[in-house]
């Protein structure tokens, strides 16, 4: 299958509002590109990241964004909706809107270039399908293939969570998470000892993608994978609901979430730029969720909330 990609430059203070975007157009999420992140996880790497030149990362320079629509008949109505869209923004087109025709192939081996095994935490190991690592006896291994899917690992709002959800998971929780894109977090809560999740994404494609990660870890019998919208349609109580998308998304299904929590149920929320931090710790209290903790690096803000106990 072809697909566009549209990519651009933008200031770290415009991701959500880009993001926000391109979901809204349908791209069912997006790839950032941030030199500052890169140039961190290098300069700070292990013995299982890959070995780059960091001389050719400037971690100054302003993050790219990009996303996907299929390349069919439909794809040029959509994407002057879509330049309208962003053209709202006036820090935009410092250097233009590029696009670029994929195939599904070609996307693979870009994500097969860059991505290597990693360290999140202290007990979690995330190892690409395709390569080799040895793990200690202390580690977790996560095997991924997150194909066309948002959510890898190696982005801080997800790895945030992962580490949040190290700090609370005690054994036997459920768990719902929320556009689960490559389905990393809900193959975290199992991997760490969370008896079942639920994992529920928007995109046709992410569900796939989720549940052949799912199955490459064995979890099958204890993961199941949905295609829905968010939390909506379900009755299921929770123990732990973690979403990590953009702050509108989240700010949205709050009260959803609080009513599907159990007593002491912990909410994580994660993808929030730090500019909307604010909003966010508002809107928790609000809901009855007390914050217990809230992680951040560079631009990027996740919290752990509790849901008051009555």
């Amino acid at each position: 299958m072809k697909w566009m990609e549209i990519s651009l430059t933008v200031s770290r203070e415009d991701l959500d509002a880009v993001s926000d975007i391109f979901n809204g157009f349908g791209t069912g999420g997006v790839v950032i590109e941030d030199p500052a992140l890169i140039y961190d996880v290098v300069s700070g790497g292990s013995e299982e990241t890959v070995a780059m030149d960091i001389s050719r990362v400037d971690p100054e320079a302003p993050p790219r964004i990009m996303g996907y629509l299929p390349a069919d008949d439909g794809f040029g109505s959509i994407l002057r909706g879509l330049l309208d869209a962003l053209g709202s923004i006036k820090r935009l087109y410092s250097q233009g809107v590029t696009l670029r025709e994929v195939e599904d192939e070609d996307w693979m081996n870009r994500w097969r270039d860059y991505y290597h095994p990693f360290r999140v935490g202290s007990r979690l190991l995330v190892k690409p399908t395709w390569e080799q690592a040895l793990a200690g006896e202390d580690l977790l291994v996560i095997e991924m293939d997150p194909g066309m899917a948002f959510g890898c690992g190696t982005h801080s709002s997800t790895s945030m969570c992962m580490r949040l959800l190290e700090d609370i998971v005690r054994g036997g929780e459920y768990v719902i998470d929320v556009g689960t894109g490559s389905g990393i977090l809900a193959i975290t809560a199992l991997k760490l000892g969370a008896a079942g999740a639920l994992a529920v994404d928007t995109d046709a494609g992410a569900v796939r993608t989720a549940r052949e990660n799912v199955s490459i870890n064995g979890l099958s019998g204890a993961i199941a994978v949905k295609e829905g919208n968010l939390l909506e349609g379900l009755d299921t109580g929770a123990d732990i609901i973690v979403a990590n998308i953009v702050a509108d998304v989240i700010l949205s299904l709050i009260p959803a979430a609080v009513s599907l929590l159990k007593r002491r149920g912990a909410f994580i929320a994660s993808g929030i730029i730090a500019g909307r931090a604010g909003e966010l710790e508002s809107a928790l209290a609000v809901h009855g969720l007390v914050i217990k903790k809230v992680l951040r690096e560079g631009e990027w803000a996740a919290f752990l909330a509790e849901k008051a106990y009555k």
